[in-house]
């Protein structure tokens, strides 16, 4: 692997995080392209005035493997990740301020280009063409890390990997965050009930070096959220709220702030199988938690395993 190839990442998730992230540490140049506002995809943190925000993507992440409990010990070192006392038996990891602080640990140094999206990816004579707007960029090595149906939509029906995304499922999610008055009821911290419209449902601010106001989140199950997904913020919001009062045992006169956000590509139902998939040509990597799972370790292991095999570590 020559240092002077140029390397394209699509997507700004943790899969395309943690393969950038890899390659850098190895010395390689690259730049990643990012459709949406903020890294992080699912690792996601909502800010709004004040003290009010909600981690309204992933709730928490666990660590298995000792390459990612790795990742975590230094997290926990430097303060951006910390245990969240949630109930469970299990421990529960957070990022601190927010869950997005996984994605910020990772994207350090990196050349992240927001608010960007690739239109087309093209094989070139050498390499790939990578296409933003009309703007043709030229690539030797192209990884993809964005959900498997955008995929087959970027590279077209008959391209690469086409065949291979085909079994790939996804459960959507509709997600609720609210803040509420001081003082308010907390019956719970979090409560999960897979039978319930309101699937789960967290007290996201009795996370850790959260700020002062109440603030909740709930997430719709997958069928209440695949018969709701068209359905505009404010809709969302006024089907989920009653229903999210209603489990707390509270009127919505304590709600102080209401919004929604509707995650087409939530939770993988039905993952690939193995970590990535490589082009014939070796040039060419499709990635992320559909390949492994749901979970944001999934999606780390996929985009790590890309970086492995591009620096012929495999």
């Amino acid at each position: 692997m020559s240092s002077r190839q140029k390397i394209a990442i699509i997507g700004a998730g943790i899969a395309g995080l943690a393969c950038a992230r890899r390659l850098s540490d190895a010395g390689l140049k690259l730049v990643v392209f990012d459709k949406g506002r903020n890294a992080g995809g699912r690792a996601a943190t909502r800010c709004v005035a004040g003290d009010i925000q909600f981690d309204h993507g992933a709730q928490y992440f666990t660590a298995r493997s000792p390459e990612f409990s790795s990742v975590l010990e230094s997290m926990l070192t430097c303060g951006t990740a910390a245990l969240w006392d949630d109930g469970s038996k299990k421990p529960h990891f957070v990022g601190i301020p927010g869950m997005n602080a996984l994605a910020r640990y990772l994207g350090r140094d990196l050349e992240i280009h927001q608010s960007t999206e690739v239109a087309t990816v093209r094989r070139a004579r050498s390499g790939w063409d990578v296409y933003i707007g009309a703007d043709r960029h030229q690539f030797d090595i192209v990884v993809v890390t964005i959900p498997a149906p955008q995929i087959i939509n970027l590279l077209g029906q008959s391209g690469a990997f086409a065949d291979g995304l085909e079994g790939v499922g996804f459960d959507s999610c509709l997600t609720l965050m609210a803040a509420l008055e001081p003082l308010s009821a907390r019956p719970f911290v979090t409560c999960a009930d897979t039978d319930d419209a309101l699937a789960w449902i967290a007290e996201d601010s009795s996370k850790p070096d959260r700020g002062t106001e109440a603030c909740w989140v709930a997430q719709a199950s997958p069928s209440w959220s695949a018969k709701y997904l068209n359905s505009d913020s404010e809709a969302i919001v006024a089907m989920m709220l009653p229903m999210l009062c209603d489990r707390l045992g509270i009127t919505n006169a304590k709600v102080r702030y209401a919004t929604a956000h509707r995650w087409r590509y939530a939770k993988v139902s039905e993952p690939l199988g193995k970590p990535f998939i490589r082009h014939t040509s070796g040039t060419l990597y499709a990635g992320g938690d559909w390949c492994l799972g749901s979970r944001l370790e999934a999606a780390w292991t996929s985009g790590h395993s890309i970086a492995r095999d591009i620096l012929g570590l495999a």
